[in-house]
């Protein structure tokens, strides 16, 4: 009925989702595979907000702690679905809903219903408005506990989930002993829609049973003890991105939490072959992977960029070059300018061209976000004494970036707001490009 009627069930949400999710307490594996099914038909064809209401009213506050990990399961792909910028956008009856609900899941005494509620405030918190919310939706008391959560989300990850996992308990076994990516992620759909002409999305056909079992055997593999399995695993992630993209993204915060750790490890040929899988993994999955963006680029930038490996400094380039040809540029400025403020070596040079490459790129449709984030970075750069000749030259690319864009206005902000010593710094930059320049074309 949701496949067909699909906006045309948002009437009878209230009463449908209160009746599933009392099943979900039962112990019948069968009906509660049923059930799951049932309601990500739902979060695929009903309207989002009306799912996402109904989950709240039917699960949060259930007594049975099976209900509410069930509800908190569905909520966290529906907030994937609807976005962090709608989510937080003070709408009424969305944000002062959805932001109160994640933090009350995120203390609850269910280990898997606080797991999704990790990974529900991990994804919103990453938005530029989530302090903002958080403080006007939240209840004082709770804003230690919560800030101590989102520091502790964003410095160490989601972490592993619980063995007890969503449908993990007495479910049909899978065919074949391969990753899930076989018969039981590629099945039909229940014989209702097909007969009623139904066309199902392939990634509404991966029900939740399917994404729990491929999170399960990705982190199984991505963290064995033989390194040549972890391997293997980053090589499957490939072509699972490849082949199958809808469950990667169904599942991308575990899956990539943990591809991080393959990132930060010590062994350098893991390092290497994760570096490398990047680049066609951001390529297949291109604005899909903003929400993950605060895990990969620092498991990208902060080692590997200064690393003595030539192999490994050249993926890590590779890496950060294909998010600037793959991703919204504007996702990527934030983090870019901060790395490029705080790290040194040859990750600061190169991260301070990427700057600029990204200020050529944006400044023309988003000049307020370009100031807003760039400025502060290279007033930074300019008052630095400690900086050598290379990150000089960096600095002076980043000007000449700049200066091509604002013009005077380059000039009158760094007179309103800066000391003499980088008003002249700046000024001599600029001469020194323009002198550059004119010899070039003399020539």
């Amino acid at each position: 009925m949701f496949a067909v009627l699909q906006k045309g069930m948002d009437q009878e949400l209230d009463g449908t989702v209160r009746a599933l999710l009392q099943k979900a307490g039962e112990c019948n594996a069968f009906i509660r595979q049923d059930v799951e099914r049932a309601l990500e038909s739902m979060v695929q064809h009903c309207t989002l907000t009306r799912s996402m209401n109904a989950l709240l009213a039917g699960g949060l506050g259930h007594l049975n702690s099976v209900v509410r990990k069930c509800a908190a399961l569905h909520l966290s792909g529906l907030v994937e679905r609807v976005g962090a910028a709608r989510l937080l956008s003070g709408a009424k009856d969305l944000t002062d809903r959805i932001l109160p609900a994640v933090c009350k899941l995120v203390q609850d005494s269910s280990q898997e219903a606080r797991y999704f509620g990790r990974q529900m405030l991990l994804f919103l918190s990453s938005h530029r408005d989530f302090d903002k919310m958080l403080e006007k939706f939240v209840p004082a008391k709770d804003l230690p506990t919560i800030r101590d959560a989102v520091f502790t989300l964003k410095t160490k990850g989601l972490g592993e989930m619980p063995q007890d996992a969503p449908s993990a308990r007495g479910r049909r076994s899978l065919p074949g002993s391969g990753l899930v990516r076989t018969s039981s992620l590629t099945r039909e759909p229940l014989s209702g829609s097909r007969d009623c002409g139904q066309v199902v999305s392939k990634a509404a056909v991966h029900s939740l049973a399917d994404r729990s079992e491929y999170v399960k055997q990705m982190k199984t593999l991505l963290n064995s003890k033989d390194f040549r399995e972890r391997i293997k695993a980053i090589d499957q992630l490939v072509c699972d991105c490849e082949e199958n993209p809808a469950l990667v993204i169904g599942s991308l915060f575990p899956v990539f939490d943990a591809l991080k750790a393959r990132l930060q490890e010590s062994n350098s040929k893991v390092n290497l072959r994760a570096l490398e899988a990047l680049q066609p993994i951001i390529a297949l999955l291109r604005d899909s992977l903003a929400p993950v963006l605060n895990l990969l680029i620092p498991a990208v930038v902060d080692n590997h960029l200064n690393s003595k490996n030539s192999s490994i400094s050249t993926a890590a380039l590779g890496a950060v070059q294909a998010l600037m040809h793959n991703i919204d540029n504007s996702l990527l400025l934030q983090p870019f300018c901060s790395k490029a403020q705080y790290l040194s070596g040859k990750a600061k040079l190169d991260l301070i061209e990427r700057v600029a490459e990204l200020v050529t790129e944006l400044y023309p449709h988003r000049p307020q976000l370009v100031e807003q984030k760039v400025l502060p970075l290279f007033w930074t750069l300019l008052r630095s004494s400690c900086n050598g000749g290379n990150v000089r030259m960096a600095t002076a690319k980043l000007a000449e970036a700049l200066h091509a864009h604002m013009g005077q206005m380059l000039l009158e902000n760094a007179a309103a707001s800066q000391p003499a010593n980088v008003q002249s710094d700046l000024n001599q930059l600029l001469r020194a490009a323009q002198s550059s320049w004119t010899q070039t074309h003399s020539a």
